[in-house]
């Protein structure tokens, strides 16, 4: 691949990041316009879900056959909740966890 086309994917990546950042506020942004309720229930529940099947997506390939196969995981798993049951960021848990996690794969802690 060369670097016309590498720009060229980030420019189209960027525009369409930004189309999509910015649709809620053209589409609600008025103060006339009334938000749906469907969209106000979605913004509530979807975070939530989209966590929830990330931690899943995350888990689903551990082995309990050696705490090796497994420790590391719900270590990571353990801190992000106790950083955003503490806390009540979202961002900090994350970065948190996955920070503690890293170190514990990078580490080779089991």
């Amino acid at each position: 691949m060369n670097v016309g086309t590498s720009i060229s994917i980030v420019i189209v990546t960027a525009f369409v990041t930004l189309a999509i950042r910015f649709t809620p506020f053209l589409l609600f942004g008025s103060s006339k316009r009334q938000i749906p309720q469907v969209i106000t229930y979605l913004g509530s529940v979807l975070p939530p879900a989209v966590m929830a099947a990330l931690v899943v997506y995350s888990v689903k390939h551990i082995s309990f056959a050696d705490s090796s196969l497994w420790l590391n995981e719900i270590i990571g798993i353990l801190v992000t909740a106790v950083i955003h049951l503490w806390k009540r960021n979202t961002l900090l848990s994350i970065i948190i966890g996955t920070i503690v996690y890293m170190i514990l794969v990078q580490g080779n802690f089991h």
